[in-house]
């Protein structure tokens, strides 16, 4: 009975001829980024909580970047009208009071679904 060997043949000095953790490392890149601390740190501590390390969450960034082919969220600069808006809403100003979600269907003619 003969037994059938794979023989794998690698350059002297690569990273393949290193083991499999030596080839794993050489088919990745390296990314650095700068943010302020303050972000790390409680970016981090939210990633700990999920189980996720600051790479794991890179990584899952860029997948998204490549499925959605740009941002995976709207990048948008808000116009004058939307920002005068935030401004005020932040500042408790021009804001209307409704009795409950009803009461903002009607104020806006819109059928709720509930009477």
């Amino acid at each position: 009975m003969t037994k059938k060997v794979k023989a794998q043949v690698t350059a002297p000095g690569s990273a393949a001829e290193k083991g499999p953790a030596a080839a794993e490392v050489a088919q990745t890149g390296m990314i650095r980024a700068r943010v302020s601390a303050d972000l790390k740190v409680e970016a981090e501590s939210i990633l700990n909580q999920i189980g996720l390390s600051a790479s794991d969450a890179i990584r899952m960034f860029y997948r998204q970047i490549i499925l959605c082919n740009g941002l995976p969220f709207p990048a948008r600069i808000p116009n004058a009208t939307t920002r005068k808006a935030l401004r005020d809403a932040e500042a408790g100003k021009n804001l209307t009071r409704y009795a409950d979600a009803n009461d903002v269907f009607r104020k806006l003619g819109v059928k709720s679904g509930q009477s």
